[in-house]
């Protein structure tokens, strides 16, 4: 298994649509002015995510069970931003949907500028054959509100390829995940 690089992500990308939209390059600074870097790195690719959030909330009293997910133990919010409250955490989506070919295993990985701050991006593989917007997991560790940002870099994706292709893709599975477009609450 070998670590791709930017020349392979961006063939990928621009041939096969693995990643769309895509950034050739890597982008520090917009209209807006600077930002949180996005785009294609020299063996990665930096996401970033949408306006649409999930706050967690304790409001309900409910109790966290992934087989029985209470949906009320989420606000929605919608912005250029997202506060976090202190020891909380909050789900997004990628800007980005992905393709994910069948030799190829992703992984997430937070990035250190929110790192920096105890902001936790929870490590996440995308599965060969894996394709939609990937939901995304903020922590906040600290005892402080913590703000990300909505089209700004939050986490990069990693490329692994195998020099074999898998027997069973998530595709192949049926996965629970295919194709999943918006915010993505736990299914049993």
């Amino acid at each position: 298994m070998t670590i791709k690089s930017d020349r392979w992500i961006r063939r990928m990308a621009l041939e096969h649509g693995m990643i769309e939209p895509f950034e050739p390059g890597q982008v520090r600074h917009t209209a807006a002015g600077k930002v949180i870097s996005f785009g294609t790195s020299s063996y990665g690719y930096d996401v970033r995510c949408s306006e649409e959030f999930k706050i967690f909330t304790n409001v309900h009293s409910a109790t966290v069970d992934p087989k029985h997910f209470d949906t009320r133990s989420f606000v929605d919010v919608k912005g250029e931003s997202c506060v976090i409250p202190p020891n909380s955490f909050a789900l997004a989506r990628t800007v980005e949907y992905f393709r994910i070919p069948r030799s190829v295993l992703t992984i997430c990985l937070g990035k250190s500028t929110y790192a920096r701050c105890g902001i936790i991006v929870n490590v996440t593989p995308l599965e060969p054959e894996w394709e939609g917007h990937v939901t995304l997991e903020f922590s906040n560790t600290t005892n402080l509100p913590a703000k990300i940002y909505a089209n700004e870099g939050v986490a990069q994706m990693l490329f692994f390829e195998s020099d074999e292709v898998c027997e069973t893709s998530y595709r192949d599975r049926g996965g629970k995940y295919q194709g999943q477009t918006g915010v993505t609450l736990p299914r049993a």
